[in-house]
């Protein structure tokens, strides 16, 4: 049985400012919780689960899981952030994540401009471990990784994909000095499927309404844009964020492997 604190304290971690303070963040769902518990460096605090998915837990996954409380699906759904609950939820730590001065050489990154909606978050971070990118920049306007919707969103990836929080500017300039190639996704510019497209490189998408501020578009030297087909023929205005983000990876992956 789950105690009135345990809730209000699940409840309150839906806010970053809690998250902060507590150091803890809401992961819940059968596959996210599992991968988890099988992942060495986070700390999983606190398991609420039903009985049947307990009792299915191994040794090491119960000395992994912290203080592990049995709840019913009633209980589950007073502290569930879906409408649908699965079957267990839990208490994570917040990880120690080392951000990089700038982009590691040699890597693929992807940089974020003020990305709003949790969803479309979640999904880069799904795409981005996808294609084996290790590293997600994002400016401090955007959504936190730890919002509840992100994490559901991911579907885990976050576990193996790191997000930080940053000035952009300073990024992309930090790239530059090193040689790191810099691109950016605009409505205009050369066509992704004609680029030159190195195997490395910081790959810059904007917000979901405004795209790439003017600030930092400045700094951008390699432009590209998803060509629609036919050509400016009847589509819509632009692709949703997330479709753009798997689209460039899968065609950066592409030339690496032809």
């Amino acid at each position: 049985m789950i105690s009135k604190n345990k809730i209000k304290l699940i409840r309150f971690l839906g806010t970053k400012k809690y998250r902060d303070e507590q150091g803890l963040f809401v992961a819940e769902g059968d596959k996210i919780v599992a991968d988890l518990l099988q992942a060495e460096e986070w700390d999983v605090r606190y398991l609420f689960g039903k009985r049947e998915w307990i009792r299915k837990m191994s040794p090491q996954e119960r000395e992994k899981a912290g203080e592990i409380i049995e709840v019913s699906y009633e209980e589950l759904r007073k502290i569930s952030y879906m409408k649908s609950p699965h079957n267990v939820l839990a208490l994570v730590s917040l990880p120690a994540w080392q951000m990089p001065d700038v982009p590691p050489a040699g890597e693929l990154t992807l940089a974020l401009e003020n990305i709003q909606d949790p969803g479309n978050l979640g999904t880069i971070i799904r795409t981005a471990n996808w294609f084996g990118i290790r590293h997600i920049f994002c400016s401090p306007g955007s959504v936190d990784i730890f919002n509840p919707k992100v994490v559901q969103a991911s579907m885990g990836a976050f576990i193996h994909t790191a997000v930080h929080y940053t000035g952009l500017g300073r990024l992309i300039a930090g790239a530059a000095e090193t040689g790191t190639p810099v691109y950016g996704t605009f409505l205009e510019g050369r066509s992704l499927y004609t680029a030159d497209l190195k195997e490395n490189g910081l790959i810059v998408f904007g917000n979901e309404s405004k795209g790439i501020s003017p600030s930092l578009e400045e700094m951008i030297p390699e432009k590209i844009f998803i060509p629609p087909f036919p050509d400016r023929g009847k589509t819509t205005n632009s692709l949703n964020i997330s479709s753009s983000t798997a689209i460039v990876c899968a065609e950066f992956r592409r030339r690496r492997v032809r």
